[in-house]
């Protein structure tokens, strides 16, 4: 298992240049083991993620699920443009599902639980897109991004947009539930008290897809999803 602690940073970590080459990961089926603890009880769920391209278009989805307990489905769809991932729609359920609407010609993004629009910055992500698109700037060109570059992204969820900045860290040996393998770590700091640390590691050896992501909150619960197998999607 990776570490906990972050990797030093420079005292001014550069910002990532402009990016202008993007290499889209291949098709494919990851399947996680993930486990969790709440208010300091485990838990072990199934963890699936979905991603299909074709070159000019893609569909993502991510699914958390427990026979018991039922299960949470992310779905991003979009563009794949000389900027990378271009999302039309996000959607998160649980029991129903809310969703948010990328609007291109009006430059805003709309939200079907009619929370106010937001204004659509340009390389705009939602939650689930946005794994997949920092995967594809490592992918296409690595040795732009070394450790301690940040990568500023807006990020949409179901009800909002946020300013998500990530920080690009080490490469790292993983030992998963399907085997050792190299992947290099971004993490994402709280933005407030309520909002959990993000951190993906981006494995060289399954096209940049997130082979781990880990959720931490600050009263300490946590989410840790695992690689376990690809499959053909």
């Amino acid at each position: 298992m990776a570490p906990d602690a972050s990797p030093p940073a420079p005292a001014t970590p550069p910002a990532a240049k402009a990016v202008r080459k993007f290499a889209i990961p291949a098709s494919a089926r990851l399947k996680y083991d993930v486990k969790g603890e709440v208010k300091g009880f485990p838990y072990h769920v199934n963890g699936d993620l979905l991603w299909v391209q074709d070159g000019k278009t893609y569909n993502a989805r991510m699914e958390i699920s427990h026979f018991l307990l039922g299960s949470r489905v992310q779905t991003s769809t979009g563009q794949l443009t000389a900027h990378g991932l271009e999302p039309t729609r996000f959607g998160d359920k649980v029991k129903s599902e809310v969703a948010a609407h990328f609007d291109r010609e009006k430059n805003k993004v709309t939200f079907s639980a009619n929370t106010p629009d937001a204004p659509l910055l340009p390389g705009a992500q939602d939650q689930l897109s946005v794994f997949m698109q920092l995967g594809a700037m490592l992918g296409a060109e690595p040795h732009r991004f070394p450790q301690g570059t940040t990568l500023p992204v807006q990020a949409v969820g179901p009800r909002s947009a946020e300013a998500w900045v990530f920080t690009v860290g080490a490469s790292e040996r993983l030992v998963l539930p399907g085997g050792e393998l190299g992947a290099i770590r971004l993490w994402r700091d709280p933005l407030g008290a309520y909002d959990p640390k993000v951190e993906i590691w981006l494995a060289p050896d399954v096209g940049y897809l997130p082979v781990r992501i880990r959720l931490t909150q600050s009263d300490g619960d946590v989410v840790d999803q695992q690689w376990r197998a690809t499959q053909k999607p």
